[in-house]
């Protein structure tokens, strides 16, 4: 292929001095035409994009993955418009490609950045093989409303441990240098509070209070920005009354000049047009000049800024310099990337799709983000010597693409192995196992095969219930205003608990579920999410103990839907909770006074704590901590403290254990969390095996943002914790002061 046509300062300039030259011989129409992002996934994009190539209407494309095509596009791009400017080339790689990782709620349940990090790694290798040089991922809404279907999407409810896996994944994705074969551009979406909708319900509204927005919802994007991710994408969703693609507040005044970002903003999906439907705007026009005076350059899947941008800026609305501001944001990714040098992609430069990196990257993450839930008696691992007949039972444990999860448009489900092929595989001639589907899918109602299944559970040693929801049910406009088991699943564990042999629940999905009505039906519970290509193989070394689950809960888990919002850094109030406090209905005297005396922040028909806490997750051995202690009694601001525990594995088998730091700031200028996580750390330890544990703490780990809307330390006195889950009980107490 032809190389594109030089610009008049080579490679080794200065980036923002190539920037400039190539701006300068720009016309206006060309210069908008690097603010428009087109679809080209359907028909033959060259033939439908071409002649927008040529003239210079077009300077991205998303959802093309064919390389030959990507390819043809670009040299479309390079070789027969007036200035040759290549083309960023899009595409939803959210957690693998062709080899699919697990969810990234799932993710984020191995509490493990390193395994992020090549996850996003082997992700990237495998897109850029097809032509993409940009993901839109990673998503870092903080998320603590299990309906809202794209918490799959998310790193979960903690503000703390979005910002760690978040900026590890955009390290994965982008590599050392974006230059390098096989890194891709990142996009840190969506900005800002869009995993806050009201009610769980996708695009709704969002109300956040300015105090919470820079404590909570920013700072996952605040550690995007410090880690130089390629562009940052707006929310759907309004933010106290001002969508995220037409505010000013968010895009101008916080990204630009709070966080100091100086990459590019996209809008999403045909967002610049939907302010109109807000009811922001009356028409287009004004949408695409609401949008591009707030501070979005690239509109995703619209015409508002193609057909109207440029006439505003002739009529003196937009002026010329913010535009060529925005496209100086986009072509300097572009030389960042090295397009213009090197704007084609030869596969063979790459590792091939489901490579074995790529699928040990796979399994290891299935295997450290499934959660042990619940192990009474020892119900798990399996004792294979003990075994002669296994029952496997459900919709989910043989479906090979419902196990990929939510958007996986390139993921491939002839790699997936399923729960059942990788139990044949370990169980081999040795147990005989009977499967049995028992319903069609996990919406299914009550039906025949119910009293097949029985049959086969009762004659059976154990049986394994394969549960949960198909990858439909959660994602992008697929939230649930019900979060319990859909269909007749709960029927189908009542009619295994009727056998009396021992019960195993492995639960795939894309959200927590509200258990309650089965939690106490089933002996143990593996709580999987939607595990990937190599989910399979990770389920079955867990269930045989041939590894040790690891996996600690990204979310809370609510004991009914009504308890949501429930998560583990919710406010004190003036009246907590406690059991000394709370009263349930069943306890209410008929005709009882009236009167709030005594009474608490709780619901009158549940108890007051989740179901299962954030971080909680078992082991097949005991974590046992004590001497919780802090290196000193006082630091001072700027000053550094340790704090450290004693860990020890009680038990017989070698393990992982994810330790935990919790801090609380326990008087304000504006109320504190009960707790914040503040550290984390995966530690393996043999049977018997004891080792301190230790956190450094700065006093800046311990700031806040008040009132004023500045970062703040403040003197006083803090709590910390540490242990296995945000329960943890294991205390100790230091100051700050002046």
């Amino acid at each position: 292929m032809n190389r594109p046509k030089p610009t008049s300062l080579g490679a080794g300039q200065d980036t923002a001095d190539r920037v400039r030259e190539l701006l300068s011989r720009m016309t206006l129409a060309e210069k908008i035409g690097q603010m428009c992002l087109a679809e080209g996934g359907h028909d033959h994009p060259p033939a439908v994009l071409g002649d927008d190539l040529r003239n210079g209407s077009i300077g991205a494309v998303l959802n093309v993955v064919d390389v030959e095509i990507v390819n043809e596009l670009q040299r479309i791009a390079v070789e027969e418009s007036r200035l040759g400017i290549p083309l960023l080339v899009g595409r939803d790689v959210i957690h693998g490609f062709k080899t699919v990782l697990p969810i990234p709620l799932g993710l984020a349940a191995t509490w493990n950045p390193d395994l992020a990090r090549e996850g996003a790694r082997v992700a990237a290798l495998e897109a850029a093989k097809a032509g993409v040089n940009w993901t839109f991922a990673p998503m870092i809404d903080v998320s603590r409303d299990p309906r809202w279907g794209r918490i799959a999407e998310s790193f979960g409810e903690c503000e703390y441990l979005t910002s760690v896996m978040g900026r590890a994944s955009i390290e994965g994705f982008q590599g050392d240098r974006l230059t390098d074969t096989g890194s891709i551009a990142a996009c840190a979406k969506h900005f800002i509070g869009y995993g806050a909708v009201e009610s769980g319900r996708d695009y709704a509204t969002t109300n956040i209070p300015d105090t919470e927005l820079r404590n909570v919802y920013l700072r996952p994007f605040r550690a995007a920005a410090e880690v130089g991710v390629g562009s940052f994408m707006t929310s759907f969703s309004d933010l106290n009354g001002v969508p995220g693609t037409g505010n000013r507040y968010i895009l101008s005044d916080v990204l630009r000049d709070e966080l100091g970002y100086g990459g590019f903003v996209v809008s999403d999906w045909d967002s610049v047009r939907q302010l109109k439907i807000h009811g922001l705007t009356e028409n287009d026009r004004e949408s695409a000049y609401t949008a591009v005076t707030a501070g979005v350059d690239i509109e995703m899947a619209g015409d508002a800024f193609g057909n109207h941008l440029l006439d505003l800026v002739e009529q003196g609305r937009v002026g010329e310099a913010q535009i060529d501001t925005a496209v100086g944001r986009i072509l300097s990714i572009k030389f960042q990337l090295g397009l213009f040098e090197n704007p084609y992609t030869d596969p063979g430069h790459l590792p091939e799709m489901a490579s074995n990196r790529a699928l040990n990257t796979a399994r290891d993450a299935a295997l450290q983000s499934i959660v042990l839930l619940k192990n009474e008696g020892g119900a798990l691992p399996l004792a294979m010597d003990r075994l002669r007949s296994l029952a496997v039972i459900g919709p989910l444990a043989d479906e090979a693409y419902e196990q990929l999860g939510t958007w996986v448009f390139d993921g491939d489900p002839g790699l997936s192995v399923t729960p059942l092929q990788a139990i044949r595989d370990v169980v081999g001639d040795r147990v005989e196992l009977r499967y049995v589907r028992a319903m069609a899918n996990s919406r299914s109602r009550v039906g025949d095969e119910f009293d097949e299944a029985e049959k086969v559970a009762g004659a059976a040693d154990a049986v394994l219930l394969f549960l949960g929801e198909e990858s439909i049910l959660s994602g992008e406009a697929h939230c649930r205003a019900d979060i319990s088991l859909p269909g007749d699943q709960v029927e189908l564990v009542r009619r295994m608990r009727l056998t009396g042999k021992p019960i195993i629940a492995v639960m795939l999905a894309g959200r927590p579920l509200t258990l309650s009505n089965i939690v106490d039906d089933v002996d143990a519970i593996l709580f999987a999410w939607h595990p990937g290509t190599m989910g399979g193989p990770a389920i079955a070394d867990l269930l045989f103990g041939r590894e040790v689950p690891s996996g600690k809960l990204p979310a809370t888990f609510p004991r009914i839907v009504g308890q949501i919002p429930i998560y583990y850094s919710q406010k004190n109030g003036g009246k907590p909770p406690s059991t000394e406090t709370v009263v349930f209905i069943d306890d209410i005297d008929a005709y009882a006074p009236q009167t709030s005396l005594g009474m608490s922040a709780f619901h009158l028909d549940t108890h007051f704590t989740p179901l299962f806490p954030f971080g909680h997750g078992l082991s097949y051995t005991e974590f046992d901590y004590k001497d919780v202690r802090a290196s000193a009694e006082e630091i001072h601001p700027g000053g550094t403290i340790t704090v450290s525990a004693e860990l020890c594995n009680r038990g017989d088998r070698e393990a992982e254990e994810i330790v935990q730091l919790y801090t609380r700031d326990v008087a304000a200028s504006i109320t504190r969390p009960v707790r914040e996580l503040k550290g984390f750390r995966r530690v393996r330890l043999g049977p018997g095996e004891t080792t301190t544990v230790c956190f450094e703490l700065n006093s800046d780990d311990l700031s806040f943002y008040g009132q004023d809307g500045k970062r703040t330390v403040e003197p006083g006195l803090f709590h910390a914790w540490i242990g296995g889950s945000s329960d943890a009980d294991c205390r100790t107490r230091f100051r700050i002061v002046a």
